[in-house]
């Protein structure tokens, strides 16, 4: 067997090069747009006419959930004009499709400390994504890598700030919903405590959450209705946990970006019967909040 012939690979830039523009960059996340690393997104739309504003680079929706990605692209450094570009563009679209959840994202070759820190001042009002990408000429071959330098802020629930003036009771929860779905948030808080036997059920008046000691602990949080229960996981959204919910059987609803939360529908007998995904999907919640 002949030997493996090493080939080190080289970063080029794209900016001012002869043939890999802007509009060739383009084609290839629209062909793929999973490579930015926002999960499984679709194009919506390419160069989109945006009234007295130019035109959106890119459209991407997420093909499960109601979320789409207005993204910038832009060669070389991160400037001024890509910014308000990318803000602008976020903008109308979120005004003119409000049923949609909007997030702005700029990919630029390089994403400068002095302009990450001018986003960073923006990220805690606009959901925004910087990546750096990068050309990586192998051979006669160019492969793109993407790296996500700033992500969306993570909020939590509104209803988390209200929590001193806003606990109830349980009889509070009983009348609202029922004491079969009560039941159930039992049989989850009997998982939870396996990680943690101090913690224990808070009721607050939306939600009911956990607690150690009187503090907060909600990395995952209960809403139960009338005939059914809402289970709400704070995790990093990935693939692998996306496929494993959907493999589950579950019903699961679209994923909360805003809160970074997985939501759950559990049904009558779920708790059971789904004890031991339940019990590891919490167990990683768990983790990651430590």
């Amino acid at each position: 067997m002949s030997a493996l012939k090493y080939v080190k690979p080289e970063r080029i830039w794209l900016k001012g090069h002869p043939e890999l523009n802007e509009r060739w960059l383009q084609s290839r996340i629209g062909e793929t747009p999973a490579l930015l690393g926002l999960g499984e997104l679709v194009l919506k739309d390419r160069e989109r006419f945006q009234p007295r504003a130019g035109r959106l680079d890119l459209l991407l929706q997420d093909a499960e959930t109601n979320k789409r990605y207005e993204v910038e692209v832009q060669l070389g450094k991160t400037d001024e004009a890509h910014i308000i570009r990318a803000i602008e563009y976020w903008d109308i679209e979120r005004k003119r499709y409000p049923q949609y959840d909007h997030t702005a994202v700029i990919v630029a070759e390089d994403v400068t400390s002095r302009f990450l820190n001018v986003i960073s001042l923006f990220n805690g009002s606009i959901p925004l994504v910087a990546i750096q990408l990068s050309a990586i000429r192998l051979g006669d071959t160019v492969s793109l890598v993407c790296s996500k330098v700033l992500d969306e802020m993570r909020f939590g629930l509104v209803d988390e700030d209200e929590e001193i003036q806003a606990v109830t009771n349980r009889s509070y929860w009983e009348a609202r919903a029922s004491k079969h779905t009560l039941a159930m948030a039992d049989e989850m808080l009997d998982l939870v405590r396996a990680l943690d036997p101090d913690l224990e059920l808070k009721y607050n008046k939306f939600y009911i959450g956990l607690a150690k000691r009187d503090e907060p602990r909600n990395f995952v949080i209960f809403r139960p209705k009338k005939d059914w229960l809402r289970l709400e996981v704070r995790l990093d959204r990935s693939d692998e946990t996306q496929a494993q919910l959907n493999d589950s059987g579950l019903d699961v609803m679209d994923y909360d970006s805003r809160s970074g939360r997985y939501r759950i529908r559990l049904a009558r007998g779920d708790t059971m019967k789904q004890k031991d995904f339940l019990a590891a999907l919490i167990t990683k919640a768990f983790e990651e909040s430590a």
